[in-house]
């Protein structure tokens, strides 16, 4: 391909977090062809997002650069909304995409939502949408400014099916280059042409050609190859070092040829590479449970839900009982989210809650978490359930079991990624003992290789749990004893 066709390059670009001493880039080098459509792998917190900041010109590299086509414009659908634009109403905000006044904004905007399957009012407040919704408003303010290159930062996080599905149409006919982050394999697989995995222990990028599937067996090809190529290496070292001692010792012409094998070892250990590690994957854990609550957990006699923007009230007759397992279901907008809130706040008319229960909720966008408090500072707060060591001791070993060295600890919660966010709040339910835990969309920015531990630790949980999951594969392995569709 002609050279003018690259319209990203990374040429060796480095990148650390000074305050953290978190590095994110060492000395990478890559580049992605116009009209491409490109996965961006790694694993939570390697520092995805970090790249699209840093291509969108947020940040810049350390050392090196990074070169965009000239002219080429950006735009980025963002994994979450932004606090800035929540008492905005939905034409405010599509304003502020644009650095000058747009005369014909509600023609851009009708022609935008239509892309994304959405309809609203245009003076609805932001703050008042759902969180697909607000995905799909996302991802529309990105595509209203017709950007050159697109980065979409888990784009599918909080839409339902439909929403899905619409993307993929979408993304399959658009022309342009596009770049996403995404956990959702089997929705990557159907567009995409290629992957750059970032790796989080070398902070290298590898380029890669086919499907999420491909790249997988790929890297776990490339890391077997190394771990042979290193075995061999380590005898060769290991025989020159004993032969080096055995000719050092019988003294006259053997010394030299003693340190001619001590050079050839040392030589041999310089050849030893750096062998990839394995996406590490977080260990098996258990939910403690509150006992001694009794056999019903809630009933619902009716509730409330949105349709057509106008609040409707729903008869329900439905009793979640000490163990059971409840899907919540329904399209974006008609108060999922809302309605999980009110439960866990005990403030839903229509509902009656065990007043003895301890109520738990993984919030989808971890707002009850305090952004601006340690990591360690959540998780001892956390602590219900505790036996045998120290404090500390007991939830240091917890959250070793979910990735969190000493250092991501002592982070702020408002430095982690939002898949380690959501580490963070699976384990602080470890260290919990809930009678009713409620899951707003649990498997967002979580990776792949977690998923199978979480879905069976919710499984295995022996309290009452609601949960509402766009993830149908998910939701078959954690045990559903009782679907309740909002839209029915």
């Amino acid at each position: 391909m002609a050279k003018q066709d690259t319209v990203i390059k990374f040429q060796n670009a480095s990148y650390m977090y000074y305050e953290s001493k978190k590095v994110i880039l060492d000395d990478v080098t890559f580049n992605i062809r116009r009209g491409n459509k490109i996965t961006l792998m790694g694993q939570n917190g390697a520092g995805k997002s970090t790249i699209f900041k840093m291509i969108a010109g947020e940040i810049k590299p350390d050392e090196g650069k990074i070169h965009i086509d000239l002219g080429a414009s950006i735009a980025t659908s963002k994994q979450v909304m932004e606090p800035q634009f929540m008492d905005l109403n939905v034409r405010e905000f599509f304003e502020t995409a644009f650095a000058e006044k747009i005369y014909d904004i509600d023609r851009k905007i009708a022609a935008v939502l239509d892309t994304v399957n959405f309809k609203t009012p245009y003076e609805k407040l932001i703050k008042d949408f759902s969180g697909g919704q607000q995905a799909r408003l996302l991802l529309a303010y990105a595509l209203i400014q017709d950007p050159d290159i697109l980065l979409l930062d888990e784009p599918t996080n909080n839409l339902d099916t439909e929403g899905i599905n619409h993307l993929i149409s979408f993304l399959m006919m658009y022309e342009k280059t596009v770049v996403v982050i995404s956990h959702d394999a089997d929705f990557l697989n159907l567009f995409t042409d290629g992957v750059i995995y970032l790796d989080v222990h070398t902070h290298k990028i590898s380029q890669h050609v086919g499907d999420y599937f491909d790249v997988v067996e790929e890297i776990e090809a490339l890391r077997t190859k190394e771990n042979l190529k290193n075995a061999r290496l380590q005898r060769e070292i290991q025989k020159n070092k004993d032969q080096a001692n055995v000719f050092a010792k019988k003294g006259g012409k053997l010394r030299l040829v003693a340190k001619k094998m001590r050079e050839a070892a040392e030589e041999a250990e310089e050849n030893m590479v750096e062998v990839r590690k394995e996406d590490k994957t977080i260990r098996d854990f258990r939910i403690p449970v509150q006992e001694g609550l009794g056999a019903v957990s809630l009933a619902i006699d009716h509730l409330s839900v949105m349709i057509d923007h106008e609040v409707k009230e729903k008869k329900v007759k439905l009793e979640l009982r000490h163990g059971d397992h409840l899907q919540l279901k329904g399209p974006n907008g008609i108060g999922k989210t809302t309605l999980l809130e009110r439960i866990a706040k005990n403030e839903c008319s229509g509902i009656t809650i065990n007043p003895l229960i301890k109520i738990r909720y993984y919030r989808q966008d971890f707002s009850n978490l305090d952004f601006n408090k340690t990591c360690e500072e959540i998780l001892l707060e956390a602590i219900e359930t505790f036996e045998g060591d120290s404090l500390e001791q007991h939830m240091r070993s917890a959250a070793s079991g979910f990735l969190f060295t000493r250092q991501l600890l002592n982070a702020t919660v408002g430095s982690l990624s939002e898949g380690q966010k959501g580490l963070l709040a699976f384990c602080r339910l470890r260290l919990m003992k809930p009678g009713l835990i409620i899951f707003d969309e649990p498997t967002n920015h979580i990776n792949f290789r977690h998923i199978p531990v979480i879905a069976n630790a919710m499984k295995e949980y022996k309290g009452a749990m609601i949960v509402v999951s766009h993830v149908d594969e998910f939701v078959k392995q954690i045990n559903i004893d009782e679907v309740l569709d909002l839209g029915v």
